[in-house]
């Protein structure tokens, strides 16, 4: 059974950095797509930023290039994400998720097959 647990949410000052980590378990399959998607209260889920497991097809939605990082440790199974000057906008609840290894990976959520439980990201101005 596939397992993803996020971790790192908090809160921070506009202009603040975070990382979250995802542990990812039980994901058998030789290559995937790692994504971290976003909701913010009234908003769709929005992917943020997706890799495949072998690093490239690299994704970052435009809000976020030059500010956010994707990266994964495959020794360690996990997937990070390093929030650099982050706004009032960024506030959301983030969450992990894995899906078929297409190329590009999947834009939409309906897409990924699992998901983690959500980390709380507050950024106050």
């Amino acid at each position: 059974q596939v397992q993803l647990v996020e971790s790192g949410g908090g809160s921070v000052q506009d202009g603040g950095s975070l990382r979250l980590s995802c542990a990812a378990s039980g994901y058998r399959d030789i290559n995937y797509c790692m994504a971290w998607f976003r909701q913010a209260p009234g908003k769709e889920r929005e992917r943020v930023a997706s890799v495949r497991r072998f690093g490239d097809g690299l994704f970052y939605t435009d809000s976020v290039k030059g500010g956010f990082t994707i990266s994964q440790d495959n020794a360690k199974n996990t997937l990070y994400l390093q929030m650099n000057s982050l706004k009032p906008e960024d506030t959301a609840i983030y969450y992990c998720a894995a899906g078929p290894s297409t190329y590009p990976c999947p834009l939409g959520p309906s897409q990924y097959n699992y998901w983690g439980q959500g980390t709380q990201v507050t950024v106050s101005s």
